[in-house]
């Protein structure tokens, strides 16, 4: 199986607020063609330091691509430091002068001497034009292996990639498919769900399993590669079935769709509609209900209730109830929800209480969270959680438990 390395280059990508978004791309692109990307580098405007990092990659790749340091520039490395580390000279085109030239004359500008330098080859290289720009790219064949130099700008990095060398990868590589399955888990821990799942996966090189989490959501990403579709698709069912059957309601999505995005799916269906009355998680309920465009089909809105006095003022939850006791209990949980509903008729409403921490205002141990339930059917609910993390993970796995806590009330509702 081919496989690839990408170099993004520019000292930029280096900075806190530039990110690299084209390596992101082209690993889907390479994956279409049954390639994988075994790394990606982020080389500033080193030529030393990226002439090493090519040396290394086409040691270890098949195919090597590099994006941007093609521009007129003296940073502009990317030329040179090829150059330097295949041992090939750069060679002047006039032809690519000719078209340059000829560009600029037609958006009426006059081109300055150091765009020059965009019209030289590695020696050996075929020109890939840009028609968006004017660094032209370069395929180089090198010793069985293949080296792509590519804009850094992505809709010329686009354009070029998809309208010339897609086909000559394509042409070049054996018949090969990748295939994935991406699932997200919510209710466990990462050592439970690996400790459940690994003897599934680990037997298995072809696919390979990645495991990611996050505050209270996993993913599980498994990638197959082989000959045709159908072998790739068998060998994903082989660890993706019985996984599946494991892991059983704890999935929440087969196609990476985040939980706020099925619960939107979940309601839409039923065309119902949704309230909040949120305490520790401070309005990160609503904010990740309403990040999902079209929310407004199905959210009516929320209640952020810090303080028992905006309980009983905003909600009207009975002090008395308070009182005896607390805010943090399943009882103010339920006359939560039950409230939010009432105020807002919404067709379910949820809670969410606790104590994030750092210090239990309620005697409570920090982690403490409590989400209520409140429906058309039935006494409002409740279910206590304890959380771990600091005062911010506690409140994003606040957030993340009663979304999945309304999900497994709603696939369990046969009501629609």
């Amino acid at each position: 199986m081919a496989n690839a390395e990408i170099i993004a280059v520019g000292s930029e990508l280096l900075t806190a607020d530039k990110i690299d978004t084209n390596s992101l791309w082209l690993t889907d692109q390479l994956n279409s063609l049954g390639v994988e990307v075994r790394r990606k580098l982020v080389v500033g405007d080193d030529r030393r330091l990226l002439a090493e990092s090519i040396r290394q990659a086409l040691r270890d790749a098949d195919i090597v691509i590099l994006t941007g340091g093609l521009g007129p520039t003296e940073d502009d490395v990317t030329r040179e430091a090829t150059s330097e580390a295949l041992g090939r000279n750069l060679v002047f085109r006039q032809d690519l002068l000719d078209a340059l030239i000829e560009r600029f004359q037609r958006l009426n500008r006059n081109m300055a001497e150091n765009n020059r330098r965009q019209t030289f080859l590695i020696e050996g290289a075929e020109p890939l034009p840009n028609d968006r720009g004017t660094a032209a790219g370069q395929w180089i064949d090198a010793d069985g292996k293949v080296i792509l130099l590519l804009p850094g700008p992505p809709n010329e990095l686009k354009a070029m990639f998809s309208g010339q060398c897609v086909p000559k990868l394509r042409a070049k590589l054996p018949t090969q498919v990748i295939r994935t399955r991406f699932y997200r888990v919510a209710g466990m821990g990462e050592s439970d769900l690996d400790q459940l799942i690994s003897p599934v996966y680990k037997p298995y090189e072809n696919p390979v399993t990645t495991i990611l989490a996050g505050a209270g959501d996993i993913q599980i990403h498994l990638r197959a590669h082989g000959e045709t579709e159908p072998e790739a698709e068998a060998l994903l069912a082989a660890v993706g079935s019985p996984i599946e059957e494991l892991l059983g309601d704890r999935i929440y999505s087969r196609d990476g769709a985040n939980l706020e995005t099925v619960i939107g799916g979940l309601l839409r269906a039923r065309g119902a509609s949704l309230s909040v009355a949120e305490s520790c998680s401070g309005g990160l309920l609503g904010g990740r209900i309403t990040s999902v465009p079209g929310s407004s089909d199905y959210y009516l809105g929320g209640f952020l209730v810090y303080s028992d006095a905006m309980k009983t003022q905003l909600l009207g939850v009975d002090p008395a109830l308070l009182q005896k006791h607390t805010s943090v209990s399943e009882e103010a949980a339920k006359a939560m929800a039950t409230s939010a509903r009432d105020r807002t008729g919404s067709t379910y409403a949820l809670s969410v209480t606790g104590e994030a921490g750092p210090r239990s205002q309620s005697g409570v141990p920090v982690g403490t969270v409590i989400i209520g339930f409140a429906g058309p059917a039935g006494a409002p609910e409740a279910a206590t959680y304890r959380l771990f993390g600091d005062r911010n993970g506690v409140r994003a796995r606040a957030a993340q438990w009663a979304l999945d806590y309304l999900r497994r009330k709603l696939q369990a509702s046969r009501s629609f």
